[in-house]
């Protein structure tokens, strides 16, 4: 979602600054008070409730007031544009109505109907799906997108797999994650959050899964006014269409328009950054081998994939 992490509930700077209210991996162990209201929220949930059940409602209500952006729009327009003219099989996850690759001829996974029923008129390869369990063979990509994912899912590692299995050798894997367990906010709740990640916990993790980090940018909008996005969340929990209406009619282009460019660095940059989009290459592995015939069978079968999830 196009907006800043950093949002704190009226009377939440308590929560936000002790990092004593997270477990070892930073997941969120804490209830937030009042964000119970009319749409769902990741930190308050009933904690019966999966958090792809959280995520889905949350999400299927946003997207369903919403309309598409194009991707050019986006400040990683220029980057992702370059990789995608030499990236014939490609696959974005969660991009809900913000994709950021060229929607005409890339895959998409998503667990919001709403979504898909988007993207797919526009020309892409929409599946219903999870990150867990990508709907792919082994191999099938030559780039991969998850922006704002990794932080939802409770079995992260699980989704780092299969990011792994299905991408090629020499794959380009984007990320964008959330930092620092400590800046844990009520955003990150409504949201659906689940963790930040402490940036060498973040590596180790990439390191685990064959993902060698070449490149990374701050990424994200960090708020300048706390009371503002406070007020945001109050009015979204207890006002959920008139905010929806603000967030597509005002927020979201004011988003775009104040949007910078992204300044890359090698490796980790500093990692005091709220937000880091990483660039990744999946190392070799020696069972990784795509014939001719493996690509035109997945050009072939990629639609009627498509099709077996209808939206």
């Amino acid at each position: 979602m196009f907006v800043s992490n950093t949002l704190r509930y009226p009377g939440m700077s308590r929560i936000a600054s002790r990092e004593r209210d997270f477990g070892r991996d930073g997941v969120a162990e804490i209830a937030v008070p009042g964000l119970a209201g009319a749409m769902p929220t990741g930190g308050a949930r009933d904690a019966t409730r999966p958090a792809t059940a959280v995520n889905r409602d949350f999400y299927d209500a946003l997207w369903s007031a919403s309309s598409v952006i194009l991707p050019h729009r986006f400040n990683t327009w220029p980057r992702l544009s370059a990789l995608a003219a030499s990236a014939p099989a490609r696959l974005e996850i969660g991009p809900g109505l913000h994709p950021r690759l060229p929607i005409a001829g890339t895959s998409f996974v998503e667990i919001s109907r709403p979504a898909l029923s988007h993207l797919k008129v526009r020309g892409g390869l929409a599946t219903l799906g999870e990150i867990t369990a990508l709907p792919f063979p082994d191999c099938s990509f030559d780039l991969l997108c998850a922006f704002d994912i990794v932080e939802h899912i409770e079995d992260d590692r699980q989704a780092f797999r299969e990011l792994g299995r299905v991408a090629k050798d020499d794959a380009t894997v984007i990320l964008s994650v959330p930092l620092h367990p400590a800046r844990w906010s009520a955003f990150d709740a409504f949201v659906g959050h689940v963790r930040r990640y402490n940036p060498d916990d973040l590596l180790a993790i990439l390191g685990e899964h064959s993902f060698v980090l070449e490149q990374s940018a701050g990424f994200g909008m960090q708020a300048r006014n706390g009371w503002l996005l406070d007020l945001a969340v109050w009015v979204m929990t207890r006002r959920p269409v008139h905010a929806m209406r603000c967030y597509n009619r005002f927020f979201l282009p004011l988003g775009l328009f104040l949007q910078q460019r992204l300044t890359w660095a090698s490796g980790l940059i500093d990692a005091n950054a709220d937000e880091l989009l990483l660039v990744c290459r999946r190392a070799a592995r020696h069972q990784c081998k795509v014939t001719d015939e493996d690509v035109r069978k997945e050009a072939k079968e990629a639609p009627d994939m498509a099709k077996e999830h209808k939206v």
